[in-house]
């Protein structure tokens, strides 16, 4: 495809600690787009990732605050672009696709174009089995709770559009960041795409950042907080049905022992099966009316969007 003179591609590297492999990727990224700008965001890292970087030609900005989530933030907030290519600054995601994943974004074919790995090298190169195990988990409870057909949920190689990067809130901190943003485009009707992309483990000295159990705690909590987010009635439903159930469990042998006997000698269980079922109605209602609010809020986000596209 013919660049036009006015679509400029700013490629994405959050970076901490990655005095190992960031020219590399700079090099190797610099060489597959050419016109594009490369930006490293150093997010406190106690290693020389951002002298490296800065030699080998990138644009060097800082993030102070902690966590890939943050520096995701800073970077959709500084730069303007009409295509953002995300990647990792480890070298595990080789620049082969990236033309063709910006490509995507450029003829408008897709708000934001997914590197998948799961389907392609991912499962023979990482040595994790836990990530292994910990990534189909994710997608299976997205893709079940979402109805969608998302390949990798979690992958650190995506391209998004203008539209996309300005009307997207970031919320998380760290490294569940990639499954807001698949939830979002998901819930907002963004247009997707997937590529299967190769996938190499990092190389000898390079160590990861990513806490198997203590960061797989956090994308599951960002899965549940944005299921009863983007999906109350569904959510409050099941919630409510839980306290039915166990409304009925204390309530069902009070009523069948009072028809037997026209006797009520356990007031106690009879009250307590009461305040479940109270607590389950609650429930019910309050996902009705957010649902309501959700359905407000899908209104105000297309009006966002019509004013975003207007201010390009």
């Amino acid at each position: 495809m013919k660049k036009k003179e006015q679509e400029k591609i700013a490629v994405l590297i959050p970076c901490y600690n990655e005095e190992k492999t960031v020219e590399k990727v700079v090099k190797d990224y610099k060489k597959a787009l050419p016109d594009a700008d490369i930006y490293v965001y150093d997010n406190n890292s106690t290693d020389n990732t951002a002298s490296i970087a800065k030699k080998a030609g990138a644009i060097v900005k800082y993030e102070y605050r902690q966590g890939k989530g943050n520096v995701i933030r800073s970077m959709f907030k500084d730069i303007d672009a009409d295509c953002y290519l995300m990647i990792d600054g480890d070298d595990t995601y080789p620049a082969t696709h990236a033309k063709e994943m910006c490509n995507l974004i450029l003829e408008k074919k897709a708000d934001m174009v997914i590197g998948d790995r799961l389907s392609s090298t991912y499962f023979t190169e990482n040595k994790r089995p836990f990530h292994n195990f910990g990534n189909v988990l994710v997608r299976g409870l997205i893709n079940k709770l979402f109805k969608s057909n998302v390949r990798d949920i979690m992958t650190g190689y995506r391209a998004f559009s203008y539209d996309f990067v300005k009307t997207f809130p970031v919320l998380s901190k760290g490294f569940e960041i990639e499954t807001e943003m698949t939830i979002h485009a998901l819930d907002k009707n963004f247009l997707l795409k997937e590529i299967p992309v190769d996938y190499r483990d990092r190389p000898a000295g390079s160590e990861s950042k990513l806490n198997t159990f203590s960061d797989g705690f956090k994308v599951l909590k960002t899965i549940a907080r944005l299921f009863k987010e983007y999906k109350p009635t569904v959510f409050f439903s099941l919630v409510s049905l839980l306290f039915f159930i166990i409304s009925l469990v204390f309530g069902v042998p009070v009523f069948v022992e009072y028809f037997k006997t026209g006797l009520v000698p356990r007031y106690p269980t009879l009250i307590f099966s009461g305040f479940m079922l109270m607590i389950a109605i609650l429930m019910f209602i309050c996902g009705i009316i957010l649902e309501v609010v959700v359905k407000k809020n899908r209104q105000l986000f297309e009006l966002i969007l019509i004013n975003t596209k207007k201010n390009k």
